[in-house]
């Protein structure tokens, strides 16, 4: 039996690993065996993770992160979780090839995923024009023709940010008014470079190997029109990856799994819950490690507090284990 599974292996996951396997809890990861990795797997050029003043692709920093996991003795499993038994002491964890792993402890950082349009060439053209996050991807749109897709705070707080770096953003809505507070639609309104698109739905994303434009229809008639872009950012929301745990852990009205204040201890005794899976409201790849960090301690508090885990308390103030890149 393990000490602790870390189901995820996005930067919440892997760090949670590189600090409960440097506290030689042996972590187990559950990386999944088609999204290994989390959403910076379909980010180009991370510009804003601390580290790293150059750069670095996304894949590249997960491969990082796992590196050093796993040199510490963490433990990856290419593979998907189908069930989990999450009540008594011990925890058990399913896996799509019929292996069952069983533990003292869960650290669920299995993330959150954009809401996507569904339509022709959105997949296809994923990191080639399409993006999800404006403050991963707004620096590579400098001096472009951009759009938004959405009428929520989101979508609002996107396009005004994007206003730093394009030289025009469409915002297209599929209503003829906002869903976003007041006083975010007042900034968006007031911004020169804004120009909104209504009662009008995204059909189809048009280019070959990068956006050249997309074709708007109309909700009101039904007419179809052609947009020429450079890019298009979908702001419709985020779903956090929470089927797994569906009356099985406390979840907030904003979908996310609950967690007790600034822990990361869940409804659950001995289960534990980092990044976005947690966090409706930020999203970013720091604040999903430090959430990670959260998870790892809290884990050894409670092994330790249990008598199992064989080792002192953590020291929180320990800083030497952060992700970083391995000489």
């Amino acid at each position: 039996m393990r000490h602790v599974i870390i189901i995820g292996s996005g930067p919440a996951g892997y760090t949670a690993a590189i600090y409960a396997a440097r506290a030689n809890l042996e972590p187990l990861v559950i990386a999944s065996s088609v999204e290994a990795g989390g959403e910076l797997m379909n980010t180009t050029e991370v510009e804003n993770f601390p580290g790293f003043p150059e750069g670095i692709q996304g894949p590249e920093l997960m491969a990082k992160m796992q590196e050093q996991a796993e040199k510490f003795g963490a433990e990856v499993v290419y593979d998907d979780v189908v069930s989990l038994e999450l009540d008594g002491d011990v925890k058990r964890v399913t896996l799509g090839s019929g292996a069952s792993h069983e533990a003292e402890s869960i650290v669920f950082a299995t993330g959150s995923a954009p809401r996507k349009i569904g339509i022709e060439g959105e997949s296809r053209l994923s990191g080639r024009g399409v993006s999800y996050c404006a403050t991963c991807d707004g620096f590579f749109f400098r001096e472009r023709v951009i759009a938004v897709v959405g009428g929520g705070d989101s979508a609002m707080e996107e396009a005004t940010f994007l206003t730093k770096f394009a030289s025009k953003v469409y915002v297209i809505h599929r209503r003829e008014e906002l869903r976003a507070s007041k006083i975010m639609q007042e900034r968006a309104f007031k911004n020169d470079k804004i120009e909104f698109v209504w009662n009008s739905e995204v059909v189809d994303i048009l280019g070959e190997d990068a956006v050249n434009g997309v074709v708007l229809e109309s909700t009101v008639d039904g007419s179809r029109r052609e947009l020429a872009l450079d890019g298009i950012f979908v702001a419709i929301g985020y779903d956090p990856r929470v089927h797994l745990v569906h009356g099985k852990l406390d979840l907030t009205d904003a979908g996310t799994v609950w967690v007790d204040g600034r822990s990361s201890r869940t409804s659950v005794p001995g289960v534990f819950a980092a990044g976005d899976v947690i966090d409706p409201t930020y999203r970013q790849a720091v604040t999903a490690a430090g959430s990670g960090t959260v998870a790892a301690l809290d884990v050894e508090h409670y092994l330790a507090a249990l008598g199992e885990a064989g080792a002192p308390a953590p020291d929180v103030a320990e800083i030497d284990n952060l992700p970083s890149v391995n000489a």
